[in-house]
């Protein structure tokens, strides 16, 4: 049984062949499973990788191998090998669509002003245009 948002045996029976094998030299890298977890966590819940639950193992770990595996192109051969039927009437077009609609603004776009400010010379005229003549 697997935690939530943690993969399924059946996700990982599917995910576990399209993966990198141990690196020739430098030992053993931590087990995949937990670290793919991980990394799958932290996408689907926005956290700073630093608050990765210990769990997963060190957060840097994750985070390295997610780095390493996007430079690579691993996360591309995963993503390719896995719609394989999904779709298929849709031919070599498909793609994966991500809803923006959660994404979060900066820290520093919060509370702007929508209007020019108090003592700001031109407080009125919103919507001139240059060399318009008026």
């Amino acid at each position: 049984m697997s935690r939530r948002h943690e993969l399924t045996d059946d996700e990982w029976a599917l995910l576990a062949p399209l993966l990198p094998a141990d690196p020739p030299r430098g030992g053993r890298w931590r087990d995949h499973r937990t670290t793919v977890s991980g990394i799958l966590y932290r996408e689907r819940t926005g956290i700073p990788w630093r608050d990765l639950p210990e769990r997963f193992g060190p957060w840097k770990t994750v985070y390295q191998r997610k780095r390493r595996w996007a430079m690579d192109g691993t996360w591309s051969r995963i993503c390719a090998a896995l719609r394989i039927d999904c779709d298929a009437e849709e031919g070599d077009e498909w793609t994966v669509g991500v809803d923006t609609s959660s994404t979060r603004a900066h820290q520093h776009a919060a509370g702007a002003r929508h209007a020019p400010a108090a003592d700001h010379p031109k407080r009125g005229v919103y919507c001139r245009s240059r060399g318009s003549g008026s």
